[in-house]
Order: C-alpha cells, then structure tokens, then sequence
C-alpha cells in the first residue's frame, strides 16, 4: 500500500466520479482506475460499488476513508512540524471563520507585520459553524476564528474580544440622537435581524427576552454587511457590536444601558494536533491586537 494510493482513493471516494477525480489528479482516467484497483486488491475487498459507468461509496470505503483522513491528516502534520524544525518552512496559516469581518483588519495588520506567512482561509456561513469542528479534526484548518463558542470539549478555545453590542439607528429616527437607551423602548420598532439559526440571532434574541420586549423582525438577512445596508437604508434597527478601530457607519450607534449586551470572539484549536508556528504566533498576535481595541468606543465611532 503505497502513499499515493491513499491520496487519490480519497480524492475519488469525494468525488464519487472517476474521470472528475483524475482531472482534478492531473492524471489519467485509466492510470487512476488502475491504482485503486490495486488498492483494492491490497485490502481484499472493494471500496466502491460499481454499475455501468457510476461508482458509489460501499460499507467498506466508508470505514477505509475514515482511516485515510487520519493517517493522511498526521502525516501532513509530521511533514509541518519537520519543517518548521528545520526552519524550511515560512508558514501558512490555514484558517476557517464565520466573521471574517471582525477578523480582516488583523489580518491585514499581520501580514504586514510578518510578510513571509500565508494565508488560506475558508469562509464558513455562520449557521453551518458546527462544520469548523469537524475541520480542525479533520487536519484541514489550524485555527478557528468564531462570535460564538463552538462548546466542544475535545477543543481549546481562547476569548481574544468582547465587543459591546449597541443598536444601530438610521438618519431620522427618534432615536438617532440619543446616547444611550434602555432597550425596553424599541418595543415594537421594526428590526433587521440574522436568519434563524444564525449564533448572533439567538444572542439578540436572549437580549430581548432580557429586556421583555417583543420586536417586529421586517428582514432577515446572512451578513452584517446586507444589515448594515438595511439599516443605512432606513428599514429598521438592529444589534450592531463595535470596537475602537471600526470604520464610521452611516448610521448612529446607541449604546445599550440596560440589559448589558455583548458578543464574545474567540480563536479556537485542537490541542492535540501539531500547531505551526506560524500559527502560534498568529493566535498570540490576535490576542495582543484585539486587546488595543477593547477601550471604551464613541457612539458614532463603532461599526
């Protein structure tokens, strides 16, 4: 059983499909057939059922694909910590977020401070944030950056910012001037909100529940950046968290008195899996970055 073998029956047992998964190899269709046909024969059993030109995942390529991801996940990471010994390697950084809003600043901040370290980030919905779990077990992210706890045991996770939540008030509300509220007053007002499932909608809707106040949800969107829109357009109010550093929205921010509302960033890892030090040093540098941000902000000065 030979290395190579194992990459490309992971590759075709993803794809499902022969000739796609030798065109995405660089090699040709019979050359792969060939290599897990012998695999097979190796293991003396089939790891595909086949009928006419299709092929599909059985029991026992299932159970194989399992320990193909392990094995290959801790090569990978033997092949990352030789190198870093070695000093051979530069870094890079794989990373997963479902804000890579709050996070593309200090992105940019480290690049610039360590030019020599990559990046390969994989944007991930926030209602499917559940799925950076199985990447950082999967060997395919080192860290994860969240706005809300993943709650896994098996993983570490590290608050670096806790960003104040305020209300975000359009140009000619009766709000807008205000410096801070109870948020017992916006009962009733029109709301742009997260879709259900979102972290941030559940945590909006705890703060209502708080404040006993129902509200009128006229849009549901799945970025802050489509909120933010809505807001500047004058269709509603929304929770909008802000730190020193953010760039002016065209609306003003209100802070909340009461209740006291929040959001929590954290960076998040498995412990037992090797961590570049490229990647050390990118959790430390979030660490030390978002803490200047942290100060008291100005209403009109937080996004």
């Amino acid at each position: 059983m030979e290395l190579l073998q194992l990459q490309y029956f992971r590759t075709v047992a993803r794809m499902e499909h022969m000739t796609k998964a030798a065109k995405e190899l660089r090699i040709a269709q019979p050359a792969l057939s060939k290599t897990i046909a012998r695999l097979e024969e190796d293991l003396g059993v089939p790891l595909f059922d086949r009928q006419n030109r299709q092929i599909k995942l059985n029991e026992f390529g299932r159970a194989f694909l399992k320990s193909v991801d392990t094995a290959l996940s801790v090569l990978e990471e033997g092949r990352r910590e030789v190198a870093d010994l070695a000093g051979m390697e530069k870094g890079t950084i794989r990373l997963a977020t479902t804000v890579l809003n709050r996070l593309s600043k200090a992105l940019g901040a480290f690049r610039a401070a360590h030019p020599e370290v990559n990046f390969r980030i994989v944007q991930i919905a926030p209602g499917s944030m559940m799925d950076m779990v199985e990447m950082l077990e999967n060997g395919e992210v080192d860290l994860c950056f969240n706005g809300a706890s993943l709650e896994e045991e098996r993983l570490r996770e590290l608050p670096v910012l806790r960003a104040e939540v305020f209300l975000a008030v359009p140009s000619g509300h009766r709000l807008e001037e205000r410096d801070c509220i109870a948020l017992r007053e916006v009962e009733g007002e029109p709301f742009i909100e997260y879709k259900a499932g979102h972290p941030f909608r559940k945590m909006n809707d705890e703060n209502c529940e708080a404040a006993g106040i129902r509200r009128d949800v006229v849009c549901e969107v799945d970025e802050p950046e489509a909120l933010s829109s809505l807001v500047a357009a004058g269709l509603g109010l929304a929770f909008v968290p802000g730190c020193k550093g953010d760039d002016k929205p065209p609306y003003s921010l209100v802070r909340i008195e009461t209740p006291s509302c929040y959001r929590t960033f954290s960076v998040a890892w498995l412990e037992r899996r090797y961590l570049s030090k490229a990647a050390v040093l990118f959790r430390e540098f979030l660490v030390d970055y978002f803490s200047r941000l942290q100060e008291p902000v100005q209403r009109k000065d937080a996004m």
